[in-house]
């Protein structure tokens, strides 16, 4: 399984006025779990070619997180691609491994040159689809 993990932890500035991570923030590190996805796994050549953007997000928020905190995200890939998008899975648990904020977003995938949608490459789902 192609899996991607990264761990965030909750600066003072990402806290919202109920003293915990901004939802906002979640979906900074939705992006930011995704790209570090991306670049350790497409090829160069891939990354200098294409740029990836969001059309949707699906959220569940389920529990908080405060400052100093840290969370673990895991993000996957388990559908084959529709054209230019793609549905990415997204999950974050903290230190006790409880679910705290999970979903999937999608992206679509644009040639950088043309700034136009294209369809994704056989090759790259080859590399990120799961089993």
């Amino acid at each position: 399984m192609n899996e991607h993990f990264l761990e965030l932890t909750a600066r003072p500035d990402d806290i919202d006025e109920l003293g915990h991570v901004n939802n906002a923030v979640w979906v900074r590190w939705v992006q930011e779990l995704a790209t570090a996805h991306w670049n350790a796994v497409a090829p160069k050549d891939a990354i200098d070619r294409y740029i990836w953007v969001v059309t949707r997000h699906e959220i569940d928020y389920r529990s908080n997180m405060t400052v100093g905190e840290t969370a673990t995200g895991r993000t996957w890939i388990s559908e084959k691609p529709k054209g230019a998008r793609f549905w990415r899975n997204f999950s974050f648990t903290n230190a006790d491994g409880k679910n705290m904020v999970s979903g999937r977003t999608n992206w679509a995938i644009i040639d950088r040159q043309s700034q136009r949608p294209v369809r994704v490459p056989a090759d790259l789902v080859e590399l990120f689809l799961t089993d």
